[in-house]
């Protein structure tokens, strides 16, 4: 499979790895000082960019007849003209705040943990983030996906950076090091607590998965998620 990376910076240079571990061939390597070039010969393009680059890379992609894998986070703003243009072009689009087989599952047990504890208004939710210090977009894709996953299944009704106010989710959004991503989910009553954790331990996780998403997602049409990726509806 011929793959277009878009975006070289450390995410891309891992998946650039991973890619041609698994066999496949890169024909771009996308960043601020090239061009486009060689984009329509791709059977799939991954686009771990900045959030910036990301709505002209996921554009360029559909314009060009290739489906997108997109992993970047903070432009979500555009999501809905990316959908349209997707769909105007018959393309393919995965997007997705964390590619990681782990996060993924991590997701459906925070959904499944939120149904049960909206039954119990004695404990609040509050969730943790912390990524390293080069990280340009606070709180985290994952934790907004978190949230999201908490509020589609509870009485909260939106997330927050602040202090909680009535049914808000607080998000705390920390920046350290070089820490690759641990999202906590917190439910506090004043008797006990209940606690859901994520640590990714470096960045090949999210690497691999994206290029699973890639190879799934070559020659499909439509919008997907990871869940249809990983079967785990």
């Amino acid at each position: 499979m011929k793959i277009a990376l878009l975006g070289y910076g450390k995410m891309g240079k891992v998946i650039e790895r991973i890619a041609l571990e698994r066999g496949h061939e890169i024909v771009l390597k996308k960043d601020e000082f090239n061009t486009y070039d060689g984009l329509s010969t791709a059977d799939v393009a991954i686009d771990f960019s900045v959030p910036s680059a990301a709505v002209s890379n996921i554009s360029a992609s559909f314009n060009a007849n290739v489906p997108v894998v997109s992993g970047t986070t903070g432009w979500l703003e555009h999501y809905d003209e990316m959908i349209a243009l997707c769909n105007e072009k018959k393309g393919g689009f995965i997007s997705s705040s964390n590619f990681s087989l782990g996060v993924n599952i991590f997701f459906g047990l925070n959904e499944y943990l939120a149904k049960i504890m909206n039954q119990f208004d004695s404990y609040k939710v509050s969730m943790e983030e912390i990524h390293h210090i080069h990280k340009l977009d606070a709180p985290s894709g994952t934790a907004i996906s978190l949230a999201q996953g908490v509020i589609e299944n509870s009485n909260y009704n939106e997330w927050t950076l602040e202090e909680a106010k009535n049914n808000q989710i607080h998000i705390e959004a920390k920046r350290i090091g070089e820490v690759p991503g641990t999202h906590t989910v917190n439910y506090d009553s004043p008797i006990d607590s209940i606690e859901i954790k994520h640590t990714a331990h470096n960045r090949e996780g999210f690497a691999l998965g994206a290029v699973i998403a890639a190879e799934w997602l070559a020659g499909k049409q439509g919008i997907f998620t990871m869940k249809d990726v990983l079967n785990l509806q």
